[in-house]
C-alpha cells in the first residue's frame, strides 16, 4: 500500500526536522566546506520525497537564522 503525499508528510515531517537541525548544526563546524557536504547529504537521502522534506525544513532555518 502507497501513502499518499500528506500521510507520507505526517509520518515523516519530525524526522525530517530532525535531520535537518543535525545538517544546519555542521554549518558552523564545517564553514566553506558545508554546502557542498550538506548537498551530498541530500543526495543521499531516500526517498526523494523525503530528501525534499528535510531541504524544505532546512530552508527554514536558514531564513529563519537570517532574520
Amino acid at each position: 500500500m502507497t501513502l499518499t503525499r500528506h500521510a507520507f508528510h505526517q509520518q515523516h515531517l519530525e524526522q525530517a526536522r530532525a535531520q535537518a537541525a543535525e545538517l544546519f548544526a555542521q554549518k558552523a563546524v564545517l564553514q566553506g566546506a558545508w554546502l557542498n557536504w550538506c548537498a551530498g547529504q541530500l543526495y543521499s537521502l531516500r526517498p526523494a520525497e523525503y530528501a525534499s522534506m528535510v531541504r524544505r525544513e532546512l530552508e527554514q532555518l536558514q531564513t529563519s537564522k537570517d532574520s
